[in-house]
């Protein structure tokens, strides 16, 4: 096949690829060319079809440890791989093996989560703050996702508003210092540390917390925990608010 002007890719260009590429220079198409076109060509579309881009992790089912087969295991591997130093070993199996646990637990030292292996709320929030979302998802079924939350404050209280897209049931955790957060090994384990104000044990969609006698001009900390009737657990990433 001969190659005529195509604008940018005219004979001049494509004589320089084939010397680029370690191809006889020609203006035509011989098989050599054609052929190691192709394998580039099928390289890149293996590439997309199989690697899930970074934030891709966003989308996980449930909360992951060790043992797990998935879909979901691979886009986590997948986002982990981005940083070699969390995951040198890169490898995207969908098998969530002793390799993605330790890839889990660099990942967890960098943000100050304890490092226990697994692919908790604690840890899918941390994701989420990432990848800008705050989905979590539960062992079970797909856990409540938190919208917001709005917040207002006076000289002593602090009021918080959310949102919820199934009905669950809500606490807020809040500190002057920095909350530990702990995530157990269990499915939904996780323990703050903190003053806890229990917004309501039924299960709804909207939500609002009022926290009173803080001091004046005081930086707070709080987390939103939210769960659903199924037991699925979501958490926001740790904030913070000043009273006035």
């Amino acid at each position: 096949m001969e190659i005529k002007n195509l604008g940018i890719f005219n004979k001049t260009s494509f004589r320089h690829s084939q010397g680029t590429l370690g191809v006889y220079k020609t203006a035509k198409l011989p098989a050599t060319t054609l052929a190691l076109l192709f394998s580039i060509i099928l390289s890149l579309i293996l590439s997309f079809a199989f690697f899930p881009a970074r934030t891709e992790a966003a989308t996980l089912t449930r909360q992951l440890e060790i043992g797990m087969r998935g879909s979901d295991v691979a886009a986590l591997q997948t986002y982990l791989a981005a940083d070699s130093t969390i995951y040198p070993e890169g490898l995207m199996t969908g098998y969530f093996g002793p390799l993605t646990r330790e890839a889990v637990k660099r990942f967890q030292a960098r943000f100050g989560i304890p490092q226990v292996g697994r692919v908790g709320p604690q840890t899918l929030a941390a994701i989420g703050e990432l990848t800008d979302t705050t989905r979590i998802i539960g062992t079970d079924r797909r856990a409540p996702a938190i919208y917001g939350p709005n917040v207002s404050t006076t000289n002593s209280s602090a009021t918080l508003t959310w949102s919820t897209d199934q009905p669950a049931s809500a606490l807020v955790y809040y500190d002057i210092s920095p909350l530990r957060i702990i995530e157990a090994d269990s499915n939904d384990g996780i323990t703050v540390s903190g003053m806890t104000n229990l917004v309501h044990t039924d299960l709804r969609t909207t939500h609002s917390a009022t926290l009173t006698g803080l001091q004046s001009n005081t930086l707070y900390n709080y987390l939103i925990y939210v769960r659903d009737a199924f037991g699925n657990v979501s958490v926001t990433w740790p904030s913070s608010v000043r009273t006035n």
